[in-house]
């Protein structure tokens, strides 16, 4: 064992309490390293085998794995089988596997209450899964989970990280047995239940990007294609990491966002939580409607480096988005649903971008003389997805842009049998046209951003925002995002196309009215290049 002491009991086999096998609050990372180190360690190499009667069928997770054993507070560890190789259990399998079933088929294949009270056995065995080879060893498997939500979007709040055990890009091998003899097409149909049921993601938080597999045929609503560069995040050890959940989280907390804009604060919580999951109070879990599932089809993990700190970086060069449906809905619903979604998703390229310092511009790219830390980041869609960008023919169509928004948010309302309200929430960040302000202007290219400076700055004789409340500190999230749109026109023939290398900058601004540094900044912003868009 990697443990000092030979004799000392390993820590997944100690009682959770503080001191001992307790490690969630212990702010050295290597207790957490211990406990991995001693788990893959003692874990058998030999990958289980199903036996012949067994019928089996792999699956390559797109990114991260995790089941949750329940078995610690302080930490989500994973379910493990006998001589400690991971797995995801048959019940949870059968489990997944009866939601994708029509009732006719749940009956036959897993059984079920007859007209009487007596119950019929299904034939089907549901074996679990385990992973293909025992390479899942070798990967990082130590994983951060800092929810930021309330930290983002209401009110500067507290916010923490926890951790949790999973396995990387693991292939998968499933198994599943029959007492009975069954021809090659029935299995046919069983097997592809099983596609469908594990297109909603397997384990926990599947609607953040575990667990799913690459192939989404009959779950995904929107697909898009992208690109982007940006800081990575770090894992526990420092080292970085490219991390799908971003792209959840971004695309609830505008959910948030928009709906608080039209509705009051609790109605907004209520309606965000049923489209993307989370805690309803007493009520518990959620389950949410929609989830992501993310390819990265071509991704450069990089170092930045300045001075003697090397800051982690990713390039994706092309990635595949899904927003997946994560229900059985009538065809009617779903329409709506992604119609949400997409407008979400749109909403969420126009005006930022996804992961960390998404605020910001990549300053790599369009302010390339600032050689300190990497700030920013920046997106756009590939050439396949070309067409969800929104046309701005004249600098006005923002407006228009943010209105449909607006309203698209508002006849969601309608639909769920909820009311608007006249009341303008508290959050800092609510999308309501008396809290924030839109401002834009056309960019020549990506070496005419105008408003980057005044980050860095004075941006008038003695007059600065930086490290104002408007910009944010550390500690501190600011009330402004930058974003250099790229700029696309509808043609004649309805064709949308990139006008030459411009981009739309655009800022978008929260004021907060009690701060003499924005209500100075606001004053300038209208002598300056840039016309009020949005907002009052």
């Amino acid at each position: 064992m990697t443990n000092n002491n030979a004799n000392e009991v390993p820590l997944m086999f100690q009682a959770p309490v503080r001191g001992r096998g307790q490690i969630q609050y212990i702010q050295n990372p290597e207790k957490f390293e211990r406990w991995v180190d001693e788990w893959v360690e003692g874990a058998a190499t030999d990958v289980p085998q199903f036996s012949n009667n067994i019928r089996t069928k792999e699956y390559k997770i797109t990114w991260r794995f995790v089941s949750n054993s329940g078995q610690n507070e302080d930490m989500i560890r994973p379910v493990i089988a006998a001589k400690g190789f991971p797995f995801y259990p048959g019940a949870s399998m059968k489990g997944a596997f009866l939601r994708a079933c029509t009732p006719e088929q749940a009956q036959r294949y897993c059984g079920g209450k007859l007209h009487s009270s007596d119950t019929q056995p299904g034939f089907l065995r549901f074996h679990g899964g385990y992973p293909k080879d025992a390479t899942w060893g070798e990967q990082k498997l130590i994983d951060v989970v800092h929810p930021q939500q309330d930290w983002q979007v209401k009110n500067n709040s507290g916010h923490s990280a926890f951790i949790q055990i999973s396995l990387y890009q693991p292939t998968l091998v499933f198994g599943i047995s029959s007492t009975e003899t069954l021809e090659t097409i029935e299995w046919e149909t069983i097997w592809s239940i099983w596609d469908k049921a594990i297109e909603r993601g397997i384990g926990s938080r599947v609607s953040a990007g575990y667990g799913q597999p690459m192939n989404h045929s009959h779950t995904k609503l929107v697909t898009v294609n992208l690109c982007g560069q940006g800081l990575a995040s770090k894992l526990i050890d420092r080292t970085g990491e490219f991390r799908p959940n971003m792209f959840k989280a971004a695309l609830r907390n505008h959910t948030l966002r928009l709906f608080s804009g039209v509705t009051d604060e609790n109605t907004a919580e209520e309606l965000t939580r049923e489209l993307w999951g989370g805690f309803a109070g007493l009520k518990g879990a959620v389950v949410g409607q929609l989830g992501i599932a993310f390819h990265a089809v071509d991704l450069e993990m990089k170092a930045y480096r300045y001075g003697k700190v090397a800051v982690p970086i990713y390039e994706l060069n092309s990635g595949i988005l899904n927003i997946v449906c994560m229900g059985n809905f009538l065809e009617e619903y779903k329409k709506e649903l992604k119609n949400l979604a997409l407008l979400i998703l749109r909403f969420s390229m126009l005006l930022g971008g996804f992961g960390k310092s998404w605020r910001r511009i990549d300053h790599s790219l369009f302010f390339p003389e600032y050689e300190k830390h990497p700030i920013g980041c920046h997106w756009e869609f590939t050439k396949q997805s070309n067409k969800y960008y929104f046309p701005v023919n004249r600098l006005n169509h923002i407006t228009n842009i943010l209105d449909f928004a607006y309203n698209t948010v508002n006849n969601w309302l309608k639909l769920k049998g909820k009311n608007p309200s006249n009341k303008v929430s508290s959050w800092r960040e609510s999308f309501h046209p008396q809290k924030v302000q839109v401002w834009g202007r056309i960019a020549e290219d990506e070496d005419d951003s105008l408003a980057v400076k005044w980050f860095h700055c004075n941006y008038k004789e003695n007059k600065s925002i930086k490290s104002s409340s408007l910009t944010g500190k550390m500690g501190q999230i600011g009330r402004i995002w930058h974003r250099m749109y790229p700029h696309y026109i509808k043609t004649k023939e309805g064709e949308i196309r990139r006008k030459g290398r411009e981009y739309v900058e655009l800022l978008t601004i929260f004021p907060d009215k009690n701060d003499e540094k924005t209500q100075d900044f606001l004053k300038f912003i209208e002598t300056s290049q840039f016309t009020k868009l949005w907002g009052e």
